[in-house]
C-alpha cells in the first residue's frame, strides 16, 4: 500500500502522463498529417454561457456521384483530403469504415460536414466570425485519420483573391 502522500503524486504523475500523450498524439497528427483551407459559416449555437469560440459549420464543394448515379441526398458520408492545399471530399466507398468518414448534408454546390467545429478565440480579441460583405471566413485544418477535422488557424478570402491568414493574438 502507497501512504497517502505518495498516492496523491501517483495520480498526479498519471494525469500529467495521459495530458502529455494526447498533446503528443495532437502535435504529431499536425506534423505528418495532410491539411487544407475549407470554407466555413458561423453557427450561433444559442447557448447563454458560450466562452470565448467560434461554433464554425465546414463546408466542401460537391463530390462528384459516380457515373449513372443520381446526385445524393442527405445522409451521405464523405470522405475528405487535401489537395493544392485546400480540403476536397469524396463520396465514401461501402467498404469505408464510418471511422474514416463524415456525415454531411447538401447545400447547393456545397456540402456542410457534421458535426462543426470550435475555433477557441483568445481574450480581448474580437470576433472573427463577423465579417464584412464580400468577405469569406476560412479554417486550416489538419486531417486526422479518424474523426472530424482540427482547427489550426483562421484566414479570410476576398473575392477572388488568396487566403490571408488572421492574426488573432
Amino acid at each position: 500500500m502507497i501512504p497517502g502522500p505518495g498516492r496523491g503524486l501517483l495520480l498526479a504523475l498519471l494525469q500529467g502522463g495521459l495530458l502529455l500523450s494526447l498533446a503528443g498524439q495532437l502535435l504529431l497528427d499536425r506534423a505528418t498529417r495532410p491539411r487544407g483551407w475549407i470554407l466555413s459559416e458561423p453557427v450561433d449555437p444559442h447557448l447563454p454561457i458560450r466562452g470565448r469560440y467560434v461554433n464554425l459549420a465546414l463546408l466542401v464543394p460537391a463530390p462528384e456521384p459516380p457515373a449513372g448515379q443520381a446526385r445524393p441526398w442527405s445522409g451521405e458520408r464523405l470522405v475528405l483530403r487535401s489537395e493544392a492545399d485546400r480540403v476536397r471530399a469524396a463520396l465514401a466507398g461501402p467498404a469505408t469504415p464510418r471511422s474514416k468518414s463524415l456525415a454531411a448534408t447538401p447545400q447547393g454546390e456545397r456540402w456542410r460536414l457534421v458535426p462543426s467545429v470550435a475555433y477557441f478565440i483568445p481574450p480581448g480579441v474580437a470576433d472573427p466570425s463577423r465579417r464584412p460583405t464580400g468577405e469569406q471566413l476560412w479554417v486550416e485544418v489538419t486531417l486526422p485519420a479518424q474523426g472530424p477535422p482540427r482547427p489550426i488557424r483562421l484566414g479570410v478570402k476576398r473575392g477572388e483573391g488568396p487566403i490571408i491568414p488572421l492574426a488573432l493574438r
